[in-house]
């Protein structure tokens, strides 16, 4: 249905709670049927006057505080742009039937804001819940205080029902600006693909679809060559996510212009040392010569490459390993080793996610992984990245995040 087929002044009206519009200087721009009855007003006696004319404290109880409250609330509303719920309030209104009467009476009100094109506060959304019969069925306040705290209890409850689904809508909006982090930090699956690369990317339980663990597929100057990266910040969510995209582009740009590996990660460290969040951050990288069938490696404090053979043997590349990224001051150059790879090999780069679990030694998730790539190594890199994550990573997923790269040589 079309938003011109749908009578909102019609809709407004047919609510079924009390509902009044209010203008930013508190008259009353409308007001819903259910409002004008349960006040016991007519519309002529509301709409166009001033919000306390109509409604003013008892001038017999000099204790009366609700024109006070429902003033303040609404001034929050004003000056934040965000609703406002009230706790219960008791809020006396004049008997329409019999001037100078005061009837007593309990409500429970919410205040909303609807914003103008310019973002100021255009209208307020004045909805009220009488709970008089309540508190008269519950013994009234003059025979039970706790009467009146068990409507206050109430009430409550219900400011936090609306809060949760405000904190629910706020995860929602900060998961979508996730994704479009992780899309735009990451590289693209067809810039992967070109070479036979599968990639994944899973956040651990409970995170954001956005971590702190990142990869890199890159281009090299100067023949049929690319370079393969995996790192790990310390972290979770929006935060993490920032500074491994920092790490990540730093490594990339380091990566085109580097001898080797080693003089990569040399400049990584270097820059580390001034972003803050990237103490104790990792990396390894590889540079692949597909032309010389040749890989050339090294790593900050990250676990090490695995190399799976045609034959089925798996080889871990740890002849080249340092500390972590932001470990070292000193000038001397991080280590580099290479190897040679047969047709068919397979390189598989991954996170600590993949293999290490509390109270288990690493040595146990390192071989596991060799196991079930062994197993797998036929398989084309879409499906074998599938099963590994399938045999290593919990049913329920896991605690820490985790990344992975398998490139078919």
């Amino acid at each position: 249905m079309d938003d011109e087929a749908i009578h909102y002044a019609a809709v407004f009206q047919c609510l079924p709670g009390m509902v009044a519009l209010l203008t930013p200087g508190l008259v009353y721009a409308d007001a819903n049927e259910e409002f004008l009855r349960m006040a016991g007003r007519t519309r002529e006696q509301v709409v166009g006057r001033y919000l306390f004319d109509v409604f003013p404290d008892n001038p017999n109880d000099p204790a009366a505080s609700g024109m006070r409250n429902l003033a303040a609330s609404l001034k929050r509303v004003l000056e934040t742009g965000e609703r406002d719920a009230m706790a219960l309030q008791r809020y006396d209104v004049e008997d329409p039937d019999r001037p100078g009467e005061w009837e007593e009476r309990y409500w429970s009100p919410v205040n909303a804001p609807v914003l103008a094109p310019d973002g100021r506060v255009g209208l307020l959304v004045h909805r009220v819940e009488e709970v008089t019969e309540l508190i008269r069925a519950r013994g009234g306040p003059s025979g039970s205080r706790a009467r009146v705290l068990e409507a206050e209890l109430y009430t409550r409850a219900r400011e936090l029902q609306e809060l949760n689904e405000r904190l629910r809508q706020a995860h929602a909006r900060e998961r979508e600006v996730a994704l479009a982090l992780q899309e735009a930090m990451l590289p693209a699956r067809r810039q992967a693909g070109h070479h036979g690369t599968a990639v994944r990317y899973r956040p651990a339980v409970g995170a954001l679809n956005v971590c702190g663990d990142w990869y890199d597929v890159v281009d090299l100057v100067g023949g049929n060559r690319i370079g393969v990266a995996v790192g790990d910040v310390v972290g979770h969510g929006l935060a993490a996510a920032g500074v491994m995209g920092q790490l990540r582009s730093a490594l990339s740009a380091a990566s085109r212009v580097a001898r080797g590996p080693a003089e990569a990660l040399n400049v990584l460290g270097q820059y580390a040392h001034v972003v803050d969040g990237a103490e104790s951050a990792t990396a390894v990288t590889t540079f692949i010569d597909f032309d010389e069938r040749t890989i050339t490696y090294s790593s900050a404090g990250h676990p090490p490459p695995a190399l799976v053979h045609a034959d089925g043997r798996v080889e871990f590349l740890d002849q080249a390993t340092d500390p972590p990224l932001d470990a070292r001051f000193d000038p001397v150059p991080r280590p580099q080793a290479g190897t040679r790879y047969d047709a068919g090999a397979t390189l598989v780069l991954y996170t600590d996610g993949l293999v290490e679990r509390r109270h288990e030694d690493i040595d146990t998730g390192l071989g596991r992984l060799a196991d079930a790539l062994a197993r797998h190594r036929a398989e084309d890199p879409e499906r074998l990245a599938d099963a590994v994550l399938l045999e290593l990573l919990p049913p329920g997923g896991a605690t820490d995040d985790t990344a992975l790269v398998i490139v078919r040589l």
